[in-house]
């Protein structure tokens, strides 16, 4: 069915600042300022048809391709819709972020939230960030940024932004795991050097799922995975890698060595964490001298069990990773724009999930920190008991900075 009104479901690859806007199509792969660029994939080539675009739909692509992180940091929505469907998208439509989906034809914004959450709601906010330029952004934002404790990072952003193949930088021998992890320390000192005073970075460690390894590895073997996201990554292969630990201290090395006291500022995270004996398991692994704190993420319902357990096991602080959470608690794959309705973000289930892992870590004493859409913000702060801080992309975060007034 073509024509004004049909809503074409999609998969959100990075949100913007507004949860619905509208534009014109623009199919020609030149720079239309304001124009919703429409393009079967992105690539380095449409880069000013990129930044001139208020939002762009694309047929394929992932979570951390270049063009996406480079989206994600400027703001600019990014819509992955079927390739079937890219025909239908000409002339004026409608993109509504929070349900991922595009309207051919003008629409009311009726599905925007009245009520903007102040700054002051935040609690200690924390910027997850694609690259260096995100940290220089927030930290420009005026005299609010300060309010912003920590900055968030991938180490596959890392990678992406040095042109680093990890899997390949372990298979080979001592020189190469020790120069990946050189390369990794010195871009971190230059986010350290970028932070104000009180400000601290947090590097989730290396979670490359086996189909996001397949297009970065050229010579390490990656295994098939039936399903990935339910595969050998995380926490778990962190467990099995010895040459990642060598790496690892690699990197601890080089931030010690050029930063010096200034090293602490840095933290680690375990990524895709399951229970308490993982998480004691791998410190012990990753052989990390007592004084180097280890935070976890909390992003499927066995770590939400166990969040009391891993609390106890001395885990230093605690990151609710929401996408991946709803994803498994509800047994809809946020990469499947097939099942986008099932995917909820606000689903009375996965709230109570959050629930739980912020009053267990709060009577623990354990500092957590949820992350949060802008759309779903103002939901969590009346649903969610009150956690240490939330997390937020740059560009939602930025918003939230600029605004004129806090609530006192």
């Amino acid at each position: 069915m073509n024509g004004n009104g049909r809503r074409i479901l999609g998969f959100l690859l990075a949100g913007g600042t507004e949860s619905v806007l509208q534009g014109i199509c623009n199919r020609t792969r030149s720079p239309r300022e304001g124009t919703i660029l429409v393009t079967p994939s992105l690539e380095a080539g449409l880069y000013d048809a990129i930044v001139a675009a208020r939002a762009v739909v694309c047929g394929s692509g992932g979570l951390t391709g270049h063009m996406q992180s480079l989206c994600r940091g400027r703001g600019i929505p990014v819509l992955r819709v079927d390739e079937a469907d890219l025909a239908d998208l000409v002339g004026e439509v409608t993109l509504y972020l929070e349900s991922a989906s595009i309207v051919v034809g003008p629409e009311a914004s009726a599905e925007s939230e009245a009520g903007s959450p102040a700054l002051d709601d935040l609690g200690s906010a924390c910027a997850v960030i694609a690259d260096l330029q995100d940290i220089t952004t927030i930290n420009a934002s005026g005299p609010n940024a300060g309010r912003v404790e920590s900055f968030f990072i991938r180490e596959e952003f890392l990678c992406l932004a040095l042109g680093l193949s990890p899997l390949d930088a372990m298979a080979g021998g001592p020189a190469d795991i020790t120069a990946y992890g050189q390369a990794i320390g010195g871009r971190l000192c230059g986010f350290v050097e970028a932070l104000l005073p009180g400000q601290r970075l947090i590097l989730r460690m290396l979670d490359l799922r086996s189909d996001h390894a397949a297009d970065v590895t050229e010579i390490a073997p990656v295994a098939v995975e039936p399903n990935p996201e339910m595969g050998l990554h995380g926490a778990r292969w962190l467990l099995g890698s010895v040459a990642y630990r060598d790496a690892l201290h690699a990197v601890l090395s080089t931030l010690r060595k050029h930063l010096g006291d200034e090293a602490d500022r840095v933290g680690l995270s375990v990524p895709f964490v399951s229970d308490e004996t993982e998480f004691s398991q791998l410190r012990a692994h990753l052989d990390l001298p007592d004084g180097v704190p280890l935070s976890a993420f909390i992003e499927t319902p066995s770590a939400v069990h166990a969040t009391s357990a891993m609390c106890a096991a001395g885990v230093s602080e605690l990151f609710v990773g929401i996408k991946d959470l709803v994803q498994f608690y509800l047994a809809a794959d946020r990469g499947n724009h097939l099942v986008a309705d099932s995917y909820r973000t606000r689903h009375p289930a996965v709230l109570d999930g959050v629930r739980r892992v912020v009053e267990s870590a709060r009577a623990a004493g354990t500092p957590v920190r949820v992350f949060s859409l802008a759309s779903d913000l103002h939901h969590y702060l009346e649903n969610l008991p009150t956690p240490d801080g939330y997390m937020m992309c740059t560009a939602e975060l930025q918003q939230m900075l600029l605004q004129p007034h806090s609530r006192t």
